[in-house]
């Protein structure tokens, strides 16, 4: 009899398994349209491509896949809000996926944070990390600003780097900063809950893999921050009025499974508003 249970508990948690690892190559494309402009129609728009969480490590989409994917969408300006890899081995595997998004051709270009796993690495081999991102045309960006123009209205691209390691600084991401269309990227989006004197329009992060195992609640994320203990693990939120979107991310962790999540690849179109807030963000 314990050897009939203990076959059946084998089978069961096999399947379990099986669907679980097959889940993690069910990519989700969601589409978010956000506009502050009641007639968002006379307003250019910026079409955002959001990739998040990739973990090289374990990630169930090549970058064939991934270009297939989005061949035909139209992409202004490449997000990648942080945890590529862990590991200095995975380094190299990091290129494709880099030669396919530059292959979008997006207008604008490709923009990236860093999340809490890339400083995992460390000295040389953290630097071999942002020079095969910006060999690859990214701009990597660590507690800094730019600003890019949409038909003529200014956007600010603000790169905040990562809140749960301690390495963001928002004072010095909006340094010197101008009037125009706030983007923020960061991967942790517990920095949101700091911002409030800081303003953007828009925010995108990942972090929490929409808790990657949902069982039904993704319980084991409640050390990573006061969202997770809330339950804001996913998706689109708003913050003392402003808008952010967290990322299910692309990758895993651990185990190169998913339960009650999924991978997802997000395309923003942000409205483009003209300038006319009452205020500079705090300094």
């Amino acid at each position: 009899m314990n050897i009939l249970l203990f076959s059946v508990i084998f089978i069961v948690l096999f399947f379990i398994v099986k669907k679980a690892h097959k889940n993690t190559k069910d990519i989700v494309i969601n589409k978010v349209h956000i506009s502050e402009n009641k007639l968002p129609e006379h307003d250019p728009v910026l079409n955002i491509l959001h990739l998040s969480d990739m973990h090289l490590e374990n990630i169930s989409v090549s970058p064939d896949q991934l270009y297939e994917k989005l061949k035909g969408e139209s992409i202004d300006l490449i997000a990648l809000t942080g945890d590529f890899l862990d590991r200095k081995r995975t380094i190299p595997k990091l290129i494709p996926y880099l030669k396919v998004l530059t292959e979008l051709n997006a207008k604008h270009g490709m923009y990236a944070v860093f999340g809490n796993h890339d400083y995992v690495l460390r000295g040389k081999n953290f630097q071999k990390l942002k020079d095969t991102l910006e060999a690859y045309g990214c701009t990597v960006m660590q507690n800094e600003n730019h600003v890019i123009y949409v038909q003529g209205r200014p956007v600010n691209i603000i790169g905040i780097d990562d809140f749960s390691t301690k390495h963001s600084d928002l004072k010095a991401s909006y340094k010197g900063i101008k009037q125009g269309t706030n983007l923020v990227l960061t991967h942790d989006p517990n920095i949101v809950l700091h911002m409030k004197n800081y303003h953007f329009n828009y925010l995108l992060s990942g972090h929490f893999h929409g808790g990657q195992i949902c069982y039904p609640k993704a319980y084991h994320l409640v050390k990573m921050g006061k969202l997770a203990r809330m339950n804001i693990i996913k998706g689109l939120h708003m913050q003392d009025g402003k808008p952010y979107y967290i990322s299910e991310g692309l990758g895993q962790t651990g185990f190169n499974i998913r339960i009650g999540s999924r991978p997802e690849i997000t395309l923003h179109q942000l409205s483009i508003a003209s300038v006319e807030y009452k205020s500079l963000p705090a300094m």
